[in-house]
């Protein structure tokens, strides 16, 4: 979880100002020219990227790390901004902890970069409330739902830090982190219910290899980052049974549909399910092979046990987690999901991929909706 404060330089002083939190425009200037400080709290390099997005190429970075990664070691992360391709180990080494004590969070900073997984976010947060600027905006990278409660990070932040009124932002759309590193064109989404707020988050992140398009919708950005991770398990399963080009293209329409079906019944627009956050994440996740949640339903459609495919990886692959969510969440708001509620059951071991995929084939031929 970075936090970024911008400094500001004369010729004869240096001098540490917090930017205005809607700076607009300026900040972005000041972001441009000054170099800025990026903390975290991560076991992944998506905090890394989002942290290059938002400061030029002096920016320098401190990270703290807290907890443990879900083979239960510690998490340990690297950065080198100016080494965009240098190696990020993960869920390695004997430490938990490094540089100063979490209760510099967020002192002088103006944004903090949220990527702790989702399931671990909420003890994670509690454990560092007292110690947090009411004030002080998250940008949430986040993806999922917590398993137990069904709370997307808007909900879930704010909760755990014990102030309904913290400023929260979430980042989203078709981005791997690799790629932002080393500046190929991209293009995100951020959305909040405070408009000012991720037009300045849009300032800081913009750049000419990063487009951002603002959102109010943030229930339709959540959930369509959250369930595209499952939908991403369900595509890795075809291409691990090698079912095909055509039963890849009708599963994927088919989770589409079922993403949008939910997200308008818990209050989502539908025109954010057709754009960034939404078929653009989805498109990425589903088809591209460095796609974690892919690579899970790949190896699961290949044989492999889930307990040895997970052991085996470094990072979190939210969509195993958040399958678990997706019976619930159907049964909650009375939506029919066959295709992610069947990632979930075969996850849960009730159901084979082989026999998943004979009952939806079987399912009764319906009119398109």
């Amino acid at each position: 979880m970075p936090c970024l404060r911008r400094r500001t330089r004369t010729p004869a002083t240096t001098t540490t100002t917090p930017a205005p939190r809607h700076a607009g425009a300026a900040a972005r200037t000041v972001a441009a020219r000054c170099a800025s400080r990026g903390r975290s709290w991560s076991g992944g390099p998506a905090p890394g990227a989002a942290a290059t997005a938002a400061t030029s190429s002096r920016a320098r970075a401190r990270w703290w790390f807290s907890g443990e990664g879900p083979s239960g070691r510690p998490w340990r992360l690297t950065w080198r901004p100016r080494r965009p391709t240098s190696r990020w180990p993960c869920c390695s080494g004997t430490t938990s902890s490094a540089g100063p004590s979490t209760t510099h969070i967020s002192i002088g900073a103006d944004f903090c970069f949220h990527a702790v997984p989702v399931q671990f976010s909420s003890s994670f947060l509690e454990s560092i409330s007292t110690h947090v600027d009411p004030k002080l905006p998250f940008i949430s990278l986040s993806k999922g739902l917590e398993l137990n409660t069904l709370r997307t990070m808007s909900k879930i932040i704010p909760r755990a830090l014990g102030n309904r009124r913290q400023p929260f932002v979430v980042l989203s759309g078709p981005s791997f982190a690799v790629e932002l590193m080393n500046k190929l064109p991209t293009a995100m989404v951020v959305a909040s219910k405070d408009k000012k707020l991720a037009s300045s988050v849009q300032q800081l992140l913009a750049s000419p290899n990063l487009r951002i398009s603002t959102s109010s919708d943030v229930t339709g950005v959540e959930i369509a980052g959250a369930l595209k991770n499952v939908l991403a398990i369900a595509a890795g399963i075809v291409e691990g049974m090698s079912l095909g080009n055509n039963c890849m293209a009708a599963l994927v329409a088919q989770g589409c549909s079922e993403i949008r079906w939910l997200a308008t019944k818990m209050g989502a627009k539908p025109t954010t399910l057709s754009g960034l956050s939404g078929s653009g994440d989805i498109m990425l996740t589903c088809f591209v092979n460095l796609s974690r949640n892919r690579t899970v339903g790949l190896r699961l459609g290949s044989g492999e046990k889930l307990d040895k495919i997970m052991s085996s990886m470094n990072q979190v692959a939210e969509g195993v987690s958040t399958a678990g969510a997706v019976i619930a969440l159907a049964q909650k708001y009375k939506v029919k999901m066959p295709v992610l509620t069947a990632v979930a059951r075969i996850i849960d071991n009730e159901l084979t991929p082989n026999k998943a995929v004979m009952e939806l084939m079987n399912l009764p031929q319906v009119e398109e909706v």
